[in-house]
């Protein structure tokens, strides 16, 4: 049915001369529909200075081992904004910031971030996967929060510029990525509930694997009906740096009790999906696969958004609506979507004492596909969307 498959010193950068090893997992992909990329044009080639010494690399890491944990790479980029003019961003060694007590961002949570990866291809050149969109998303959450925000340009060189001055930190190819954290926060002080009178972007870096300590395996969700992640009316649906520590309670909760991460209801009538702590999620019946709309209470997931379009072009009914979670006792399979976890199978969910379990496997629809948009992401698929950028 389905055919699947990331300163300042001379010397341009040039690619590591690193060999891969085929990406066998991936088969071949069928036709795409083509997608414009709104940004694709700020994606020039550019060949920054490099930091470097080309004898220089990060052969000290254990690529095979890599979790999701925080290894700093050497440099980050950082962009000041005042009077809704953001100045001239540069790239400096990975180190603390100064924030004055007042500011706006630690008195009254006024900040978003964003989350993406940089993946090293077969030949060693370095490619981005829909950068324009977190950019696009960035803008939404700032607006929610009263905040000016870089143009889709400002974002996009700041990206490439981090990952140039840190390209010895993108993995190997099938090792892993590197992990790239946008931030945009109220960096200026006030005492006052009101925007902050200066804002900082930055950007920062680590090279990262699997988010969960499962690795691939299936993961076990807990429903929770006590805890919400998020309300109508509130910022549910865009990242916000406010709308995570709440969750720490009910995910330390779940861990506790020996699941891999929580599932929340909706908060009027505690009976709907919503989404995992850090990802969207979605069901499979038959050949219709549902996922909960993004109605202001959950966030608009680029991978959600991307998976989206691949299974309508691999023929599935892609629905999004409520979804009881009552329906979890018909579904076939289950799986969540996000940047840091890609697309991570569901073995089962307990919900209210009971435990329903779910497909998974090699020849589930999850691991099709998991395997064709990672393929994408790493090169080993034709992007026929233009939702990949390769930075020189």
């Amino acid at each position: 049915m389905m055919r699947p498959a990331t300163m300042i010193r001379s010397a341009c950068l040039r690619n590591f001369s690193q060999s891969l090893r085929a990406g066998s997992a991936f088969l071949k992909s069928g036709d795409f529909c083509r997608y414009t990329s709104q940004a694709a044009a700020s994606l020039q080639q550019v060949c920054e200075p490099s930091a470097y010494s080309d004898d220089e690399s990060a052969d000290h890491m254990d690529w095979d081992n890599l979790g999701f944990g925080l290894t700093p790479a050497d440099y980050m980029y950082t962009m000041k904004c005042s009077n809704d003019y953001f100045e001239k961003g540069r790239l400096s060694r990975y180190g603390k910031i100064e924030l004055s007590p007042s500011s706006g961002v630690l008195n009254y949570g006024q900040g978003l971030f964003e989350g993406m990866k940089a993946y090293r291809k077969e030949d060693g050149q370095l490619i981005l996967f829909r950068p324009d969109q977190n950019a696009i998303r960035l803008q939404t959450g700032a607006e929610r929060m009263c905040m000016p925000s870089p143009s889709i340009d400002q974002f996009i060189d700041a990206v490439k510029q981090t990952v140039l001055a840190n390209k010895r930190w993108v993995p190997p190819p099938g090792k892993g990525s590197l992990y790239i954290r946008p931030l945009l926060v109220g960096s200026g002080p006030i005492l006052g509930l009101a925007p902050a009178p200066e804002y900082t972007f930055l950007v920062f870096a680590s090279p990262v694997g699997n988010y969960f300590k499962e690795g691939l395996a299936p993961l076990n969700l807990y429903v929770e009906d006590e805890f919400h992640r998020a309300t109508p009316g509130g910022a549910g649906g865009v990242k916000a740096i406010s709308n995570y520590a709440p969750v720490l309670k009910a995910i330390s909760r779940a861990k506790n009790r020996g699941f891999s991460d929580v599932l929340y209801l909706d908060s009027v009538n505690k009976k709907n999906l919503e989404e995992v702590s850090s990802c969207n999620i979605f069901i499979l019946k038959g050949n219709i696969i549902s996922t909960p709309a993004t109605s202001g209470t959950i966030l608009a997931g680029i991978t959600r958004k991307s998976i989206i379009e691949i299974a309508s072009d691999y023929g599935f009914q892609v629905e999004e609506r409520a979804i009881p979670v009552d329906e979890l006792l018909e579904a076939d399979e289950v799986f969540c979507t996000g940047t840091a976890v890609v697309v991570a199978p569901v073995g089962s969910i307990t919900y209210r004492g009971k435990r329903i379990e779910f497909k998974t496997g090699a020849q589930s629809v999850c691991q099709e596909l998991y395997s064709t948009l990672v393929g994408i992401q790493t090169g080993l698929i034709k992007d026929n969307k233009g939702w990949t950028f390769e930075i020189n």
